[in-house]
């Protein structure tokens, strides 16, 4: 969910340090919204606030990489050929111990929908992922996280090619979450996850854990004193708007 800043009147693309298998200065990518992302704001947050800064080439800064490349990819990629992250044919994510979804099923009902869905009762549900869509899932959380959701590596437990991990996620509910009024405070998560990856290190399969309730619980903090209906019309679809990524 690292949020994002789209310039279209920027001319020259320079590689992130923190996605280096994205291969942003390629021009034969296609990108969704007509240009690759940028990500200097979120990555001032990650860089102020991560616990830990792992050595360059080391195993955590490859997982940390991977990751971070990949959600790019699923975001705002159009086509398989150009993910450098994934093995697209071979590729499956599994959430919370869910059934797997494929590179296809992630494309079609968007990242952050795949992540956030719950096998609670619907009248249960914090996010209700039937009810949105990859657009209107972006909008929600770059507006509540304006200046992104950094994700960083804790710890590495196993090397390839099953790597287990610890994560955190965190950022500042700064703007509204629908209803909700932003509180300015600090929300955060942390997860465990395995990454099956090929002997090129592209992951090949993602299992991930969290509990959803230390996000939403930071987000329905806020006082509920604002019509959503206002927002559902935000355009989320231009390279302008900095649609976010849950990263």
């Amino acid at each position: 969910m690292e949020s994002i800043k789209m310039s279209l009147e920027e001319t020259s693309i320079v590689a992130d340090k923190y996605r280096v298998f994205l291969n942003l200065e390629d021009p034969t990518i296609q990108w969704r919204h007509g240009k690759p992302p940028t990500y200097e704001t979120v990555n001032q947050l990650f860089e102020d606030g991560r616990t830990k800064e792992w050595p360059k080439g080391s195993l955590e800064e490859t997982v940390q990489n991977i990751i971070k490349s990949l959600q790019v990819e699923f975001a705002h990629k159009t086509r398989l050929e150009d993910f450098k992250a994934i093995n697209p044919q071979k590729f499956n994510v599994f959430i919370n111990g869910r059934e797997g979804l494929s590179v296809e099923d992630v494309l079609r009902i968007g990242n952050l929908n795949a992540l956030l869905k719950s096998s609670l009762p619907k009248e249960l549900q914090f996010y209700k992922v039937e009810e949105e869509t990859q657009e209107s899932a972006h909008n929600d959380f770059k507006t509540c996280f304006p200046r992104g959701f950094a994700w960083e590596v804790i710890e590495v437990y196993s090397p390839p090619p099953l790597i287990a991990f610890k994560f955190r996620h965190w950022g500042f509910f700064e703007g509204h979450f629908k209803a909700y009024s932003p509180t300015g405070e600090l929300v955060q998560f942390y997860g465990m996850a395995t990454l099956k990856v090929d002997s090129s290190m592209q992951a090949e399969e993602v299992h991930i854990y969290y509990d959803s309730t230390e996000l939403f619980g930071g987000l329905l903090k806020g006082k509920k004193n604002i019509d959503s209906e206002l927002f559902k019309t935000t355009d989320c679809n231009s390279a302008a708007s900095a649609c976010p990524i849950f990263n």
